[in-house]
């Protein structure tokens, strides 16, 4: 993955082992999660750091290696 703050929905897919369009669907709810938070998203991405916390692993990328 590249040094961003978003991931793109191939790369949650890829991350995940899952297909693309069930990968759109957790990028999807992750955005509304951040937007009842008062946080301002990107349609198709999601803030790394963010889907880090909320998926199986739990912590950061840094964290993890």
């Amino acid at each position: 993955m590249e040094s961003t703050s978003f991931m793109r929905v191939d790369e949650v897919a890829q991350e995940l082992g899952i297909s693309k369009s069930y990968a759109y669907k957790i990028v999807q709810k992750l955005n509304a999660e951040l937007k009842e938070k008062g946080v301002m998203t990107i349609s198709g991405r999601v803030n790394k750091r963010y889907f880090m916390e909320r998926t199986c692993y739990g912590a950061t990328k840094k964290e993890r290696d």
